[in-house]
């Protein structure tokens, strides 16, 4: 699973999810991409499932680009702890996903491959999705 090597700051504040995407939001390497339509908190586990549905479907031909990367701790209190005692220990790591943000690219396959490869890992992420394709002229 992804996860830093090292980060800053071992706990994070929350914050908020508002707001498009400023970076990431053109296709960079990829004839073909998966571009969120709304926001969320994505883990490295919801990553890592969506890239092996995709790895699967196309059969190890093409290449696939993952252009998120998991790197704000989320921190988990056991069950049936009192209030108080401070934050709980990190837990697992996610990242902020905003509208307009591209999260697959993949090349190397044709469209309808691409596609459906593209469909089986929306299915495994919490964000609505769309696929998307490098304008050619």
């Amino acid at each position: 699973m992804l996860m830093p090597k090292k980060v800053k700051y071992r706990k994070w504040h929350r914050g908020k999810t508002r707001g498009m995407a400023t970076s990431k939001t053109r296709l960079s390497f990829g004839t073909y991409g998966l571009k969120a339509m709304s926001e969320k908190w994505v883990t490295s586990r919801q990553i890592e499932a969506a890239r092996r549905a995709m790895t699967r479907f196309i059969q190890r031909g093409g290449k696939v680009w993952i252009r998120i990367f998991p790197d704000k701790p989320m921190t988990i209190k056991g069950s049936e702890i009192r209030m108080g005692g401070g934050k709980g220990p990190v837990d697992h790591y996610v990242v902020v996903v905003k509208p307009g943000m591209v999260l697959f690219e993949i090349d190397g396959v044709d469209k309808e491959i691409a596609r459906e490869a593209m469909t089986l890992a929306s299915h495994k992420l919490p964000v609505r999705s769309q696929f998307i394709q490098k304008y050619t002229a």
